[in-house]
């Protein structure tokens, strides 16, 4: 079963520039304005098991052909995006077709790259593009919900059911927390929802390749909120990886 991941993130923070790192090629533009990505950029990434290579020398087969990992730069997400503003409705309709959620988050200062807040604060970044997906899930619950009252009063057991599990879940997003808080719930169950909120995340953190080990200031501040929400946290140089990928 194929498996895909999104790179999302405020605008101008790296995302293209993760993804050829990742893709090993030069197929997203990137540049020092926001949208720079309008259009998502798609590419594969092998995942190579190396259990694969003792298949295929007792099989005695010549080729070897690993699971392939799709990787999405998804266009820049800015406040306002879940009622339509700047690239918000392509944002959200791409970032449903993903099964992870990549958040790169920019924690490193360089005069010559501007930032769309006008300072680097890395928390308050994350908050932005995780409200937007908040209040997404929550216009689209409450589209569904009147629909889904109406047929559960006819006494259907399931329906009623999911209603509750719908109101539970419109609750949680509403105190501003994603879908996936609610860990009692079976994921299966959740995933039928199709909210954003769902979707697995991990934090990463862009920062200058001095840092890539130790981290920095603000990288730290990230390691703790990723901590607190049970979610992986990684510091990667996304230029440096672009330009080892490419020599």
């Amino acid at each position: 079963m194929s498996f895909n991941c999104g790179i999302v993130g405020l605008p101008n923070i790296g995302k293209s520039t993760l993804f050829n790192a990742l893709t090993q090629s030069s197929a997203a533009e990137a540049a020092n304005y926001p949208f720079c990505t309008i259009e998502p950029n798609i590419g594969k990434v092998p995942i190579r098991d190396q259990r694969l290579k003792q298949i295929a020398a007792i099989a005695g087969s010549e080729k070897i052909i690993y699971n392939q990992l799709e990787v999405v730069d998804i266009a820049g997400l800015v406040k306002g995006a879940s009622k339509g503003e700047g690239l918000g409705n392509k944002f959200l309709s791409h970032i449903r077709e993903v099964d992870a959620i990549v958040h790169l988050l920019r924690c490193f200062t360089d005069d010559n790259i501007s930032h769309v807040h006008s300072k680097i604060d890395p928390i308050s970044d994350a908050e932005v593009v995780e409200m937007e997906l908040v209040l997404a899930d929550i216009d689209s619950i409450e589209k569904r919900l009147p629909q889904l009252e109406k047929k559960a009063k006819q006494g259907d057991k399931e329906l009623k059911r999911q209603l509750d599990l719908m109101q539970e879940v419109l609750t949680t997003l509403k105190l501003g927390k994603p879908a996936r808080s609610l860990e009692h719930i079976d994921k299966d169950e959740m995933k039928l929802l199709q909210l954003l909120t769902t979707k697995p995340v991990m934090y990463v953190c862009n920062v200058e390749d001095t840092n890539i080990l130790a981290g920095n200031e603000l990288s730290k501040k990230v390691e703790k909120m990723a901590e607190e929400n049970k979610s992986k946290f990684y510091c990667i140089s996304a230029k440096l990886e672009a330009e080892i990928a490419n020599l």
